[in-house]
């Protein structure tokens, strides 16, 4: 579309690996094994807390809500990455683009919001255990969730719509095989001002503050368990919190990488830049699962009594 001076591509070139493009179908091997471990690990979650009765508690409804997301964020990027692998198909949409970047971002801040309810979960279980059941019943499980999509939905709304006013310039590819938000923006000709600043502040608000009390509940944590009689306590009531704490270093310290690059790192080769893009994506969703399976006893209980059956 040309209008004047404003113009917009009717669509945009993604990336594959710079510099492996010959590679790609063997890179995608790594790629395909990584999706079906994402697929059939938090699925396989989704069905052993359904089908568990004694798993139907908070911790586990937010493990169940991590497990949606990472689902979510997988189903988002598999199309258009395993297409650049496969077939080559680095062409898409506009507004198909603007609608995967969308809910990617979306799906982002629900698992980082998600991560802070988890770890209220776990410092209200360890601080204030006899009132743990009262003060997280199901319903209020509930609405914690219902709150957390909701502030994902409507603090990114007008992301598309600050994309869809600006004029771009004639160069269309972008450096990932999936639509960024920074990716995009910095394809304009225009002032992106704007952008860059509701960006910032979406992010330091929702992520950002989600770190803060990531942290402010495991020095609380820490606190309490000092606090407690014997060792073999404290050791026990850190271990509930050592599949979170995993949990939370793969989703934040990639994400932190790749927002920092899109940023300030002008001079990063752009094969760093992909590589800490996958990870972010990518690695979370599939590591999750096994996370829990690994260090959650219960999990891996019913996990075996579900083998057992078959």
């Amino acid at each position: 579309e040309f209008n004047g001076s404003f113009y917009q591509p009717s669509a945009f070139l993604m990336m594959g690996i710079p510099g492996l493009e010959a590679l790609h179908h063997w890179i995608s091997i790594p790629f395909c094994a990584l999706y079906l471990i994402a697929l059939l690990g938090n699925c396989m979650i989704l069905f052993i807390i359904k089908t568990t009765q004694s798993l139907h508690e908070p911790m586990y409804y937010f493990l169940s809500m991590l497990a949606v997301t990472d689902l979510g964020l997988v189903l988002c990027t598999l199309p258009t990455t395993l297409g650049i692998f496969w077939f080559n198909m680095r062409r898409i949409g506009f507004d198909a683009c603007l609608t995967q970047m969308y809910f990617i971002h979306i799906l982002s801040f629900i698992e980082s919001s998600v991560l802070v309810a988890m770890a209220f979960d776990r410092f209200i279980a360890i601080s204030h255990p006899l009132r743990h059941p009262s003060i997280l019943t199901k319903t209020t499980v509930m609405k914690i969730g219902l709150v957390i999509i909701l502030r994902g939905m409507v603090s990114l709304l007008p992301i598309p719509f600050l994309l869809k006013r600006l004029t771009y310039c004639r160069k269309t590819e972008l450096s990932h095989s999936f639509c960024f938000h920074p990716d995009i923006m910095n394809l304009a000709c225009a002032d992106i001002k704007v952008n860059v600043f509701y960006g910032m502040i979406i992010l330091l608000s929702t992520v950002g503050m989600d770190f803060i009390f990531i942290v402010l509940s495991y020095v609380l944590i820490i606190k309490t368990v000092i606090g407690l009689a014997t060792k073999e306590e404290c050791l026990k009531a850190l271990n509930t919190c050592v599949s979170h704490i995993c949990a939370v270093l793969v989703f934040f310290v990639p994400m932190i990488g790749l927002s920092m690059i899109h940023r300030f790192g002008k001079n990063v080769p752009p094969l760093v830049n992909t590589l800490v893009a996958y990870t972010y994506l990518i690695i979370p969703p599939a590591l999750n699962p096994i996370i829990y399976s690994i260090k959650s006893s219960h999990i891996r209980e019913a996990l075996l009594r579900a083998l057992r059956r078959k």
